[in-house]
């Protein structure tokens, strides 16, 4: 696999506040990173996990194998409510526990006290797991709310993170191989892999930091995935792979209508099952460079077709926030492989 340019590494310290009665507001530094390049697989899959916790399972399995034999992936975790913590058996034991459901359980029929207490019996399973700092290893789970009436966008997200060095080292085909186990097993309604930026919090508080490499290089994802987006099954925008299931796949003709207006030479379709397939857009992940005519065609072929299907954008709550200016340049990256 070619190496990946540019490597995004941009220095802290990052600036964290916090409020006390008796204090006020104190900030306090974390020195850290700001952003670093990462290869992410995300699943967008629209069940309970009491239905899909055996999926995840292996999608975990699945990462785990991936980063066997390399220490710095596996350092903290946190669960539930538990506070982050260095993993260790009883980590394990609570990740594990939170994929063996042994009811299902609705919100609805929990008590106050049962609600709010840290462990919840599942009723907002989630765990991450996180390499050593600035390392760009982690495995995030948070599972849909089991409500008795679902809310028609709410879906369960699992997400994964390696460092670009690390894939490097391997080749491309070991993300690909990796990404297509962890999917094999998730009813997903869509999902992705591909370069994207794993950006300290607040992302969309960094853009004068970013905009050089958000703008210049298209093929990096700046998006974050969390179950609070409430994406349904609309598609989160356009990457190296893009994993499609139902209704879009039925929406834009099934794999035949896929290929028949899929015309780059470095686009394949997929066919996974009757139900899902995957579009891949060249053999590698590419970053692309604006500055010297890398305008990655293959993705923005896929953007309009995919048009139709995509989530409408996320962060138009800016402009209420008095970032107008912002709004509208983040609106901009947002089409980048459509204007």
């Amino acid at each position: 696999m070619a190496s990946i340019r540019p490597r995004v590494r941009i220095p802290g310290p990052i600036k964290y506040t916090s409020w006390t009665p008796e204090a006020g507001e104190v900030a306090s530094y974390l020195d850290r990173l700001i952003a670093r390049d990462v290869v992410r697989i995300v699943f967008f899959v629209p069940g309970d996990n009491f239905d899909i916790a055996a999926g995840v399972s292996h999608a975990l399995d699945s990462y785990l194998r991936a980063v066997d034999g390399c220490p710095s992936a596996l350092s903290e975790y946190t669960c539930c409510y538990w506070e982050s913590s260095k993993l260790d058996d009883r980590g394990w034991e609570l990740i594990r526990a939170t994929l063996n459901p042994g009811e299902r359980r609705y919100a609805d029929d929990y008590t106050h006290d049962e609600a709010f207490y840290p462990l919840k019996e599942g009723a907002d399973p989630y765990f991450g797991i996180y390499g050593e700092q600035d390392s760009g290893f982690s495995f995030t789970y948070h599972a849909r709310i089991p409500w008795r009436e679902t809310p028609p966008n709410s879906v369960s997200v699992i997400r994964a993170t390696l460092p670009t060095e690390y894939v490097e080292e391997r080749g491309a085909d070991f993300v690909r191989e990796l990404a297509l186990n962890m999917a094999s097993r998730l009813p997903f309604a869509s999902g992705h892999a591909g370069l994207a930026l794993d950006v300290a919090y607040d992302s969309l508080d960094r853009l004068d930091t970013l905009r050089p490499i958000i703008f210049r290089h298209p093929g990096f994802d700046i998006r974050d995935a969390g179950i609070r987006d409430e994406i349904g099954t609309r598609v989160d925008g356009v990457h190296w792979m893009n994993f499609l299931g139902q209704p879009v796949l039925g929406e834009l003709g099934g794999a035949a209508g896929l290929r028949a207006r899929l015309k780059s030479p470095s686009t394949n379709v997929q066919e996974l099952d009757s139900e899902r397939v995957l579009v891949s857009l060249g053999p590698e992940p590419e970053a692309g460079d604006l500055a010297h005519d890398q305008h990655l065609p293959a993705y923005r072929e896929l953007a309009r077709v995919l048009e139709p299907s995509l989530e409408p954008f996320p962060w138009g709550y800016l402009r209420d926030q008095g970032k107008a200016a912002d709004e509208e340049e983040w609106r901009r990256w947002w089409r980048r492989f459509l204007d």
